[in-house]
């Protein structure tokens, strides 16, 4: 007995290139047509003699590039990445022809409905580079998702900023909550939610620029943007970022440099990136 497929389903296998979430997406925008009629509905069950027509504007959409990614560790269950800086970890909303670690991913995963985000268990921002963790099952995604929430996982980054703390060392505990006047930035806010960041310094070191210090960071809490803002709160943001007030630089000197967590088969690994070489040289850039 033949079981008829979802429209989206049926879409997806054609479209490898296209997630489902965004065909579905362009199923409800009209851009698909059954027999000439336009179906909105993504659960439409595709009949055999059905003639499915995808708009011809969406099928010459640019294909998403493949791209090579160095790869720490990997099993059955997870894989582990040493992002570049300026690689997005998914894409969200309406097509994206870039590569991503999502797209990358995808490849390797297997027993998930594709998705923008599939496989993706923690994200790291753009900028940042660094040691970043992927599921390739869905079993593996939620072990590991529970052990983000719940704490068990530690994380080590680094970052420069310009001047020097005082003190060298310390722990930040102050709430992170989305800035109502700039929706896309996040502030340290008495409505926020509680985020906790130890610092300590490595190093101070000079140029003809400025004096700068090579932090190592371990945030025990995973609010968004959470070590950019304490940082900038305390009035050292991280060079280069210019979203939260840091000094213009080549690139956002932050690089999660180490992760250790408990894998779905039980053993517990740590994950270590080296640092970027320039992180002791930074690169600034004049206004």
């Amino acid at each position: 007995m033949n079981i008829s497929p979802r429209l989206d389903v049926y879409l997806q296998k054609l479209h490898q290139s296209i997630s489902r979430a965004q065909l579905q997406r362009f199923i409800k925008e009209g851009a698909v047509r059954i027999n000439g009629n336009v179906v909105y509905t993504p659960k439409y069950l595709v009949k055999a003699n059905d003639s499915v027509l995808l708009d011809p504007k969406i099928t010459a959409l640019p294909v998403i590039p493949d791209i090579e990614l160095r790869v720490i560790y990997e099993d059955n269950d997870c894989v582990v990445i040493d992002k570049p800086a300026g690689l997005l970890s998914h894409s969200k909303g309406a097509y994206n022809p870039e590569a991503t670690v999502a797209t990358w991913l995808l490849p390797r995963v297997v027993g998930f409905e594709k998705s923008d985000r599939t496989g993706i268990v923690h994200r790291l921002d753009r900028a940042t580079s660094g040691v970043m963790i992927c599921a390739k099952t869905p079993e593996a995604l939620a072990w590991m998702q529970k052990q983000f929430s719940s704490r068990n996982v530690k994380k080590t980054y680094v970052a420069v900023v310009v001047g020097t703390l005082n003190p060298a060392s310390a722990v930040i505990e102050m709430p992170v909550e989305r800035n109502p006047a700039k929706p896309q930035r996040f502030r340290v806010g008495a409505n926020g939610k509680h985020a906790i960041t130890g610092y300590t310094t490595r190093r101070v070191f000079s140029s003809q620029e400025a004096t700068y210090s090579l932090l190592e960071l371990k945030p025990m809490t995973g609010r968004t943007h959470q070590l950019r803002v304490h940082l900038a709160h305390l009035e050292h943001p991280i060079l280069g970022d210019e979203f939260y007030g840091g000094s213009p630089a080549k690139r956002l000197y932050l690089h999660a440099q180490q992760l250790e967590m408990t894998l779905l088969n039980r053993q517990r690994k740590v994950f270590t990136s080296p640092m970027p070489e320039d992180f002791i040289k930074p690169q600034v850039v004049s206004k």
